[in-house]
């Protein structure tokens, strides 16, 4: 069953509209046009007690100034793009620095922040936005469509389609923080975290990947077995003290194009819930929340703190514009851009 509500207006008169989809099991999910948003996902833990698993705030003000992109749809290109400079066709753009010396998530005006458009197509919820030609000086116009599907297997599906009016860079990726405790129960530090990926790409001081593919084993980046998130983050370890903790990309087992493969699960001990999490695209980026504390008080009036939720979002590596052998984030405009992402949620 689908449901929208128009919460009220921005500043410049644009409906801010919640969409809720409930399942036959009252499963529910709701989602936002600001930045095309996952909102909230409700499901029910080994006791039955329906829980909310998700990260957010309580009203949309806040979701229009969210300095942590909660639940949101990142791009034009997500992640970091060093210096903020790539080149495409013997062509130097720079983009706007908001972070350090980088680029994130699509700048300070990236996707996450637009009132997206949106409809309802069956159960399925279809967010659109057009990116303008020099939108934070990425060249092309980009049309995106984002739709959201949420079933009775608990499954959200959640597809990327894109088409560019000239050549451009596109990495897009959703912007979940997980709590499976429920949201405000505490930090994701128990939480078992396993990761389908023998390698991890080391960042440097300035949290761009060198270059390199590490083999995980022996470090304090293997997840390959189920590892709870805090066993090893406090660690001396050079990585995890550039990232004040996990904030890094791992390459996918397998990756081709296309491939639907699974990247992760998620699993919290105390609720019994777990999400595991596949995707077309071929890194994922843990990030435990290391900078959540002053991004805003959370749905149950809580203030955010550090590693309250970690963030499992599935994308191309970071900075591959500029590393060759990276896969290439460069879509042609004869090219369509079409990535999968799905969220199974259960209980154990």
């Amino acid at each position: 069953m689908v449901e929208q509500d128009i919460l009220g207006f921005t500043p410049n008169s644009e409906p801010v509209i919640l969409y809720s989809i409930t399942n036959d099991s009252g499963a529910k999910v709701r989602l936002m046009n600001v930045g095309a948003s996952l909102v909230s996902v409700e499901v029910f833990d080994k006791d039955s007690v329906k829980k909310d698993v998700v990260l957010g705030y309580n009203t949309f003000d806040e979701y229009l100034r969210d300095p942590a992109a909660l639940g949101k749809t990142v791009g034009r290109c997500a992640n970091r793009i060093a210096n903020g400079t790539f080149t495409l066709n013997d062509k130097v753009y720079r983009l706007v620095i908001n972070n350090g010396r980088n680029h994130l998530h699509g700048g300070p005006t990236g996707f996450q922040t637009k009132v997206w458009g949106s409809r309802v197509e069956g159960d399925a919820i279809v967010f659109s936005f057009q990116s303008q030609n020099m939108e934070e000086n990425y060249p092309g116009e980009l049309g995106v469509e984002v739709t959201y599907t949420w079933n009775n297997n608990n499954e959200l599906l959640i597809s990327y389609m894109g088409k560019p009016s000239d050549d451009t860079i596109v990495n897009l990726t959703n912007h979940t923080y997980f709590n499976l405790d429920g949201e405000c129960s505490g930090v994701v530090n128990d939480h078992l975290l396993t990761l389908n990926a023998d390698q991890f790409l080391p960042a440097d001081k300035n949290m761009i990947p060198t270059g390199e593919y590490r083999n995980v084993e022996g470090t304090v980046m293997d997840f390959r077995t189920a590892k709870t998130i805090g066993k090893d983050i406090e660690k001396e370890d050079e990585q995890l003290e550039i990232g004040n903790g996990y904030d890094h990309c791992w390459a996918i087992n397998g990756w081709e194009p296309g491939k639907m493969l699974h990247n992760a699960k998620l699993y919290s001990p105390k609720s019994g819930i777990a999400v595991n999490i596949s995707s077309t695209q071929p890194g994922v980026q843990i990030y435990t929340g290391n900078y959540l504390f002053g991004t805003g008080v959370g749905k149950c009036g809580i203030e955010h703190e550090n590693r309250m939720g970690v963030a499992i979002e599935c994308q191309n590596f970071p900075d591959a514009i500029n590393k060759p052998n990276f896969p290439t984030p460069i879509l042609r405009a004869d090219e369509i851009y079409d990535e999968q992402i799905q969220f199974t949620f259960s209980v154990e």
